[in-house]
């Protein structure tokens, strides 16, 4: 508060607007806020809500969601781990109505939801993890969940289990699960781990609306029909959960918050929630979980170890108990050791414990389980676990254990095997291994003591090593037409991944995308240049922009401190792609021109290229089409003198789209289907795909609407097949126009709104607007003017913020025809005059259409 408070002082002072682009985390981006508040006057969190609803109200949202005083007033509330980011803008426009400003505030709430990315990456399952075999105690807390799963009170039976780490929370719930299904079985069972406290603070808590993509997935939801936003995925899983008798176990919560739109409403649900500390989650049962008691304890070691003979001290089994804190996984990991030991008895263990307690001065149960459980490994596996614990990702499977161990994959197997059974590593899912997050703080801690930094650089060396060796592999399987475009990568020594179809290719690069990602944290900077290198098209047609500006950005800035002056260039080519396809057209426009001064410093034709296709592409989102065929066209002359034949192809597509834009339809057909013909020559099926997509626009313009209708389909097929979810999006959409064309209007709305809903997962607020304006134009068409309007209305606020002036000038002409629809030609004529102005200043042939109906405004034009 001092920080608003002293703000504020120089506010009156004539202090300048606060700049979101500063801010380097959510709290920084609140703090901004709160103080766009006082620099707005300070008015009330009401006064702000009914803006924001006026505004809202005026677009055509309906009254069920427009914003409460209460989410208003979290906007500003500190501490958050994510933001409606609609919202937030338009708070911001409520209190600072400059478009320029506000276009500010989105661009930095994507840049900071970047370091927010690992949030999303959740794995939700469909069935309960193994039941423990050796279970001890709990029967209160068993009988409270049975009352809880048999309870008539019309709402769901909810219980926190809390307690501290290592207390058995999980095995408690996941006993209890399996218990309470003997009787009768649940219809549905959901698990996820929450991630409330992970020592990596790379894998920061679960964001509620990624879990609940993937409980809809498992519920039977296809990805296109999830909602966008958190609360309309919660409502779609509360129906999907409605008349079923389901069981629910959230484990290792955060905070209310996170669980709070998790929790299923239906009378016969089960939720079970676990966390370290206690949730204030409203109608739940708090079910605190302590240690064992002295006599729960001796029965689950007597149970596990009955063959071990207790030797001369009666007591022996109560000192082992008593040294492991009663702690249930410390007495877990104890008993593993004593199984391992033929020869000792329990006394043996008992005095050990006593010993090590003495020198140690170990009073922490888990600290002395978890170093008894690893001074009992071989020294071999020792030094794997240590290594092990080196890993930067989330999980890891046995080539990259073997990297990092440098063994064979045989040994390297044995050794996760060995680990698992000793209660050091666990099996997530098949083939991947992850710690404990005990166990792997205590084996980080141990590494660092007892490995020489010699030896953990190599270890790391060899990891990136087989990280980068294999994404390489992996591309030339996917993209081998581009295999030119990327760093040659010489073959490795380490066991390789196998890699025989596009299909394994993507499902290695799709399941090691994280921890490639989280590679560039720790990498050299030559690595970190050679795997973004390797990624980019991966990266990009995948829609993963946010992992691309964390790698390339690394990547600069790598480039940047070893003076690698060619890599900097690159990485510069790379983040400027990924900031245009963002929408951020300054920062994409600075980061070209940099590349280009180094490119042409170093002779580099190929990637002075790119860098004017960058620009290219950033003068056509800007509407300047004469600009960017000048670059374009420059740009496919440096290709073809560098023998770049791919370049060449796509530079084609680039240029066939400026001339359909600009209404040179013939030049435009010209250069798409040269571009098909060199794409199908190089094998090259994304781009043949990306040639057809644009050539359907043209036969569109051309009134070939069947043709346009085959084109897209192609394009969207074969986009589907390759996993190009940018690609597919946009084919969808342009199928979607190509349908009302041809008067299928329910074939027009479906393509559109599955559109709009794979632009708004990818982040790209162009395409959302394209695919509004989809839906409007189709709902004219339909005979529906009213929502025609809406949608419109919402595309003109994404096309006024993204400064898409050809967007603009689109949305206008379907809110001009949606007036007229309704008799208002004054209001027509004067969004149909404002289309006019954009589609003349944009030189494009749009703007004789507007002519025609500015010229006889009594026409229909729907």
């Amino acid at each position: 508060m001092g920080d608003v408070a002293a703000f504020g002082d120089r506010l009156d002072r004539g202090a300048a607007l606060p700049d979101p682009g500063e801010a380097r985390s959510l709290d920084d981006l609140i703090t901004r806020l709160r103080l766009l508040k006082i620099w707005g006057g300070d008015p009330s969190y009401k006064t702000i809500g009914d803006r924001v609803n006026a505004a809202w109200t005026a677009a055509g949202r309906p009254p069920g969601e427009l914003a409460r005083k209460t989410t208003v007033v979290d906007c500003f509330r500190p501490g958050r781990r994510r933001l409606n980011t609609d919202l937030v803008v338009e708070v911001v426009r409520a209190l600072h109505p400059d478009e320029g400003y506000v276009a500010q505030w989105r661009q930095a709430l994507r840049v900071v939801s970047a370091e927010t990315e690992a949030a999303t990456q959740v794995r939700a399952q469909d069935a309960l993890p193994d039941d423990l075999t050796e279970f001890t105690g709990r029967a209160a807390e068993l009988d409270r969940f049975a009352a809880l799963a048999d309870g008539d009170g019309g709402t769901a039976g909810i219980a926190v289990v809390e307690g501290m780490a290592g207390v058995g929370k999980t095995g408690l719930a996941i006993h209890a699960g399996h218990v309470l299904a003997r009787d009768r079985p649940w219809d549905q069972v959901l698990f996820v781990d929450l991630r409330g406290f992970h020592p990596d603070l790379a894998q920061p808590p679960a964001d509620p609306a990624a879990v609940l993509d993937g409980f809809l997935r498992l519920l039977g939801v296809p990805g296109q029909r999830i909602p966008h936003d958190l609360d309309g995925r919660a409502a779609l899983y509360r129906e999907r959960l409605a008349g079923l008798r389901a069981l629910v176990v959230l484990d290792n919560a955060a905070d209310a918050d996170q669980v709070g739109p998790l929790l299923p409403d239906g009378p016969d649900c089960l939720v079970l929630v676990t966390s370290r500390r206690g949730l204030a989650v409203p109608g739940a049962v708090r079910v605190p979980v302590d240690v064992f008691t002295s006599d729960e304890a001796v029965d689950l070691l007597r149970r596990a170890v009955p063959d071990i003979p207790t030797g001369d001290d009666p007591s022996a089994h109560v000192r082992v108990a008593l040294r492991c804190g009663y702690l249930p996984l410390a007495l877990g990991l104890i008993a593993a050791h004593m199984r391992a030991k033929p020869g000792w008895t329990v006394g043996d263990h008992a005095d050990r414990l006593d010993e090590l307690h003495d020198l140690r001065r170990l009073d922490s149960g888990v600290e002395l389980a978890l170093g008894l459980s690893y001074q009992r490994l071989p020294d071999r596996r020792r030094h794997v676990v240590r290594l092990l614990a080196l890993h930067p990702g989330a999980d890891f499977d046995v080539h990259a254990a073997a990297a990092l161990a440098g063994t064979d994959l045989d040994t390297a197997a044995e050794d996760l095997l060995r680990l698992r059974e000793d209660h050091l590593l666990r099996q997530g899912r098949p083939g991947r291994y992850t710690f404990h997050d005990l166990v792997r703080a205590y084996s980080a801690t141990r590494a660092a003591d007892e490995e020489r930094p010699a030896e953990r650089r190599a270890a790391l060396a060899r990891l990136f090593e087989h990280h980068l060796c294999t994404a390489s592999r992996a591309m030339d399987v996917l993209l081998p037409a581009e295999r030119h475009r990327r760093p040659e990568i010489p073959a490795s020594d380490l066991p390789p991944v196998p890699i025989p179809d596009v299909d394994a290719a993507r499902t290695w690069l799709d399941t090691e995308r994280a921890n490639l990602v989280a590679t560039a944290v720790h990498a050299p900077p030559e690595h970190i240049a050679h795997l973004a290198a390797v990624l980019f098209r991966f990266l990009d047609q995948g829609g993963h922009y946010r992992d691309g500006l964390v790698l390339h950005g690394h990547a600069l800035a790598a480039a940047r401190r070893s003076g690698d002056l060619a890599a900097e260039a690159l990485a510069a080519t790379n983040l400027g792609i990924v900031h245009w396809q963002l929408g951020d057209l300054p920062r994409a426009m600075d980061l070209a021109h940099r590349a280009m001064v180094l490119a042409r410093d170093l002779g580099d034709r190929r990637g002075e290229a790119r860098t004017l296709d960058i620009l290219g592409a950033v003068a056509e989102s800007l509407g300047r089409y004469e600009e960017s065929v000048e670059h374009t066209a420059r740009a496919l002359e440096l290709a073809r003198e560098g023998g770049d034949r791919s370049g060449e192809s796509y530079l084609l597509i680039s240029l066939g789209n400026c001339h359909r834009r600009l209404g040179r339809y013939g030049e435009a057909v010209d250069h798409l289907q040269g571009a098909i013909a060199l794409s199908r020559e190089l094998g090259d099926h994304f781009g043949e795909s990306d040639a057809f997509d644009h050539l359907g626009l043209v036969h569109q313009r051309l009134g070939r609407h069947q043709e346009a209708v085959d084109c897209h389909r192609a394009a969207l097929d074969r986009f589907r097949e390759l996993g190009y979810r940018v690609g597919e999006a946009h084919a969808l959409t342009n199928l979607g126009s190509a349908y009302r064309l041809l008067g299928r209007t329910r074939d027009a709305a479906e393509h559109h709104r599955a559109a709009l809903d794979r632009f708004r997962e990818l982040g790209l607020p162009d395409g959302e607007a394209d695919a509004l304006n989809g839906l409007g134009e189709t709902s004219l068409a339909e005979g529906d003017p009213d929502r025609a309007h809406a949608r419109h209305t919402t595309a003109l606020g994404l096309a006024t913020q993204s400064g898409d002036r050809f967007g603009l000038a689109r949305t206008h002409t379907g809110l001009g025809d949606a007036c007229h629809a309704t008799g208002d030609e004054e209001r027509a004529r004067e969004h149909w005059d404002l289309a006019r102005s954009l589609y003349t200043e944009l030189g494009v042939p749009e703007a004789d259409d507007l002519d025609a109906r500015l010229a006889s405004p009594g026409t229909s034009h729907g």
